[in-house]
């Protein structure tokens, strides 16, 4: 009963962090895009850079461009994809809609090109990922990556996305015509894309610990009664002593690690404990973020 309560009480922890990654994704990348992208014309693709054109050409305020343009994405794929992928994206995209319009009232933080470029970047690729780790979807490319993908299944998304923002940045090009912003673009872009890579498989990285113990059916039973995680015990027997002893392995994030420790060895002090770094882990309590 109690390792129900804590399973419960972990999963509305974990529901907990996830809003609030979803909360806090949105308005990062509208900060990266109002202070650092609008006023220093970085078009790095995507409805960001649309909306950045729009601002210049036609002085249309972003936010109300932003939440247009995924407006009209997410009618077209109500009726192609449909209202799943609709409902999941509808609230990210209002999101950024409402605090780029509000961030963009805000003074830009910089008018070098390269500060621009390199901080709006990381920003909004930072922003992008929280968004995509709480489950959610900020719009924008993401709808047309997949309204792309509908109509052509043998091409991957990653190389579709590439391809859409390829054209924004062309479009920005021929509109400011200026190289050099164009060549900034693609660095952004590079850039953003990078950060939310990186932030993914950050998270993605989880530690596979062996503990080699005598008592592995006592320390078992704290470890499972006390956390969310499982441990599979294996029987062993010592080259060397040719002793008996049992192999407990266990899947676990690395904060979790002084915790597990401390746990074991207030059993058995003598516990040899190896924890080794797994890129990816599949199964109940971890998620494979994309």
């Amino acid at each position: 009963m109690h390792n129900k309560q804590f399973v419960s009480k972990f999963l509305t922890r974990e529901k907990l962090k996830n809003n609030l990654l979803f909360l806090i994704g949105p308005i990062i990348t509208a900060f990266g895009i109002s202070v650092f992208f609008t006023p220093n014309k970085v078009v790095s693709g995507g409805v960001s850079g649309l909306s950045t054109i729009l601002f210049h050409i036609a002085k249309i305020p972003p936010g109300l461009s932003f939440a247009v343009i995924n407006i009209l994405f997410l009618l077209i794929s109500f009726k192609v994809i449909g209202k799943e992928f609709v409902i999941k994206t509808i609230i990210g995209a209002a999101n950024i809609s409402l605090f780029v319009q509000i961030f963009s009232e805000l003074p830009p933080m910089t008018d070098d090109i390269i500060l621009a470029s390199i901080f709006g970047s990381l920003l909004y690729g930072f922003g992008i990922g929280m968004t995509l780790l709480s489950g959610g979807s900020t719009g924008g490319t993401d709808i047309l990556g997949r309204l792309l993908q509908h109509f052509f299944p043998h091409f991957k998304i990653g190389k579709l996305l590439l391809f859409v923002d390829a054209a924004v940045i062309m479009t920005a090009l021929i509109t400011f015509r200026q190289i050099d912003l164009a060549l900034w673009g693609i660095v952004a872009l590079f850039l953003s894309t990078f950060s939310v890579d990186w932030l993914i498989q950050k998270l993605n990285v989880s530690k596979l610990a062996f503990v080699v113990t005598e008592k592995g059916v006592e320390v078992a039973k704290k470890l499972v009664s006390t956390s969310p995680r499982g441990v599979t015990i294996i029987d062993v027997v010592g080259a060397y002593t040719m002793d008996e002893k049992q192999t407990l392995m266990c899947a676990l994030k690395e904060a979790e690690i002084p915790e597990f420790q401390r746990k074991i060895l207030e059993i058995d002090p003598e516990a040899f404990i190896i924890f080794s770094e797994s890129q990816q882990i599949v199964g109940n309590g971890f998620h494979v973020y994309r």
